[in-house]
C-alpha cells in the first residue's frame, strides 16, 4: 500500500472514532440499528438513503448455532483456508481486504480486461466508491443485531491484515460487508462489460472467498454478504442516478477498449493466485 494510502487509510480510523454513532454516509437517516462498526463504509456517500438500503433483518436469518451443521460447514472452510497462509492466495487476499481507493480499482482491472482508473473512467471509478458504501452499509441491521464473533477471535489467531484486527473485533461478523460490495462490484461491472462477465464473476466470488482466507470471516458470513450485495443492486436500478452512472461508464469503457488500454496489474499473477485451492 502506497504512503498516500496508509494515510487515508489512518485519517478515515481516526475520524471514524470521533463519529461512530452518525457516520456521514447515513447521517439523515441513522438509527440504532444501522451504526457503523469498520469505517470502510464512508468514505464515499452512496446512491441510497438509509430508508432505501435492502433491510438485511429481513432478507437474512442468524447465524448458524453452536453444534449446528452449518458451523460445521464454516469449521470445515477455515481449516481448509489456514492451509493457504503465507502463498500467493494468501496475499491476494490481502491485497482484497483494502478499500482504500484506486486498491479496488486496481483489483478487479485483471477481470475488466483494462485498467479501472479515476482519470480515464471517472464515471466507472464513482460507481465503483458508491456502491462500496451501499452494499456495505446495508449489512448492518443483522451485524448489530447478532455480533457475532470473527473467527480469528474464537480460535485466537492471526489474520491477513493485523492492522485491522482492533476494529474487527468490534464489528461483527455475519454478513460480511466486505463480500457484499465485492459481490456488488462483480454485478454491477458485468452490466457495464458483459462481455468480460465470466472473469468479473468469478472476481467477484474469489473477493467475497478472501474473508475466509484472511480468517476475518465465517463461511456463513461470506455466503449471506452475496445476498445482501445482490439486494443492493437490485435495489440500485429503482436509482436513476445510479442508472445515469452505469450508462456513462459503459461509454468509457467502450472508448478505453477501442483504445486497447491493458490493465496496469501484472494479470498472470494474479490468475496463478486465484488459482491456489
Amino acid at each position: 500500500m502506497s504512503a498516500l494510502s496508509n494515510l487515508n487509510r489512518s485519517l478515515i480510523i481516526t475520524i471514524f472514532g470521533l463519529c461512530i454513532s452518525a457516520p456521514a454516509a447515513v447521517s439523515d437517516e441513522a438509527t440504532p440499528s444501522s451504526k457503523v462498526t469498520d469505517p470502510h463504509f464512508q468514505f464515499e456517500p452512496g446512491y441510497l438513503k438509509q430508508r432505501e438500503l435492502p433491510d438485511s433483518l429481513q432478507l437474512l436469518g442468524p447465524p448458524p448455532p453452536a453444534d449446528s451443521e452449518a458451523l460445521a460447514r464454516d469449521e470445515e472452510a477455515r481449516q481448509k483456508a489456514l492451509a493457504l497462509r503465507g502463498s500467493a492466495r494468501w496475499g491476494l487476499a490481502k491485497r482484497d481486504a483494502d478499500l482504500v481507493f484506486p486498491q479496488p480499482a486496481e483489483t478487479f482491472s485483471c477481470a475488466m480486461g483494462m485498467q479501472i482508473d479515476e482519470k480515464e473512467t471517472p464515471h466507472l471509478y464513482k460507481v465503483m466508491q458508491k456502491v462500496l458504501t451501499d452494499a456495505g452499509l446495508s449489512t448492518y441491521g443483522v451485524k448489530n443485531k447478532y455480533t457475532r464473533t470473527r473467527p480469528f477471535v474464537v480460535h485466537n489467531e492471526g489474520t491477513c491484515t493485523p492492522d485491522d484486527e482492533a476494529i474487527l473485533r468490534e464489528d461483527g461478523s455475519y454478513p460480511s460487508g466486505h463480500t457484499a460490495l465485492g459481490w456488488g462490484w462483480a454485478l454491477v461491472l458485468t452490466e457495464i462489460n458483459p462481455q468480460r462477465s465470466n472473469e468479473l464473476l468469478s472476481r467477484g466470488l474469489a473477493f467475497g472467498q478472501s474473508r475466509v482466507i484472511c480468517n476475518a470471516h465465517w463461511q456463513s458470513d461470506v455466503d449471506a454478504g452475496r445476498i445482501m450485495g445482490a439486494a443492493t443492486v437490485a435495489r440500485l436500478h429503482a436509482d436513476p442516478v445510479f442508472l445515469a452512472d452505469v450508462e456513462a461508464a459503459r461509454k468509457e469503457v467502450e472508448k478505453a477498449k477501442a483504445a486497447g488500454g491493458a490493465p496496469m496489474t501484472d494479470c498472470s499473477a494474479e490468475a496463478g493466485a486465484l488459482s491456489e485451492k
